[in-house]
């Protein structure tokens, strides 16, 4: 369980958001600007909060009210942002396995286990530079999940893809879903990524969550729900 109560500004982007996020995967659904990376990056410790807490299970990441503060390399929150940033001159191979280097002694994620996972086998050896975006992804994701997270953040990680490589990915996000058992945030404005597959989906607009959660079956159902996407 991931508890969120924070405040922080950015610009013109008033945010405000106390929100419980329970386990499974939870889609974040709102227009640009409406504060979805920067509440991933306050999440992730990319950003210090002007005012708030942030607590995942007996972890506490931030309280401003008690000085409190974890640092990004110690959450162990894995984060899978729009543009992949893969090092370009190391191998898949090796952007791999540095994720597994930097996770230490806290790795518990089996190297094996996330190739086949992602069908990651045939990308060793090439550069990132010759895959394709949904490749690229693909490997972003298996970096992600190799620094042993026990939270993973999801930032639009489709938005760089192409409409027919987007089908090709979700299978495997849905795959990461359902074996890796990680408690995900996926944040997106295409309302078509979490649809029917998010355990709740919660609408963010102008810094402020909608207070009631929506299933993925009810948006699937409803798009109207969701005006203006």
């Amino acid at each position: 369980m991931l508890a969120v109560a924070l405040r922080h500004r950015l610009g013109t982007l008033d945010l405000d958001i106390t929100h419980t996020f329970a386990a499974g995967l939870t889609g974040v659904v709102g227009p640009s600007g409406a504060g979805k990376t920067t509440l991933l990056r306050l999440i992730a410790g990319l950003l210090r909060p002007a005012h708030g807490r942030v607590q995942l299970g007996d972890t506490v990441f931030v309280d401003t009210t008690a000085g409190t503060w974890c640092p990004p390399h110690r959450r162990r929150v894995g984060y899978v942002a729009q543009q992949p940033r893969l090092f370009p001159h190391l191998s898949v191979h090796n952007n791999l396995r540095y994720a597994q280097w930097c996770a230490g002694a806290d790795g518990t994620v089996r190297w094996g286990e996330v190739v086949d996972l992602l069908d990651l086998g045939g990308l060793l050896r090439r550069s990132p530079r010759t895959l394709s975006g949904g490749e690229q992804q693909r490997v972003a994701l298996g970096r992600a999940l190799l620094s042993s997270p026990r939270l993973l953040l999801l930032d639009e990680p489709l938005a760089s893809v192409d409409e027919g490589r987007r089908h090709d990915i979700l299978p495997y996000l849905d795959r990461v879903r359902a074996e890796s058992g990680l408690p995900m945030i996926h944040v997106t404005h295409t309302l078509a990524d979490v649809a029917g597959r998010a355990d709740a989906v919660v609408r963010l607009e102008s810094g402020t969550l909608e207070a009631r959660p929506l299933s993925g079956k009810d948006i699937a159902t409803d798009v109207d729900l969701l005006p203006g996407l």
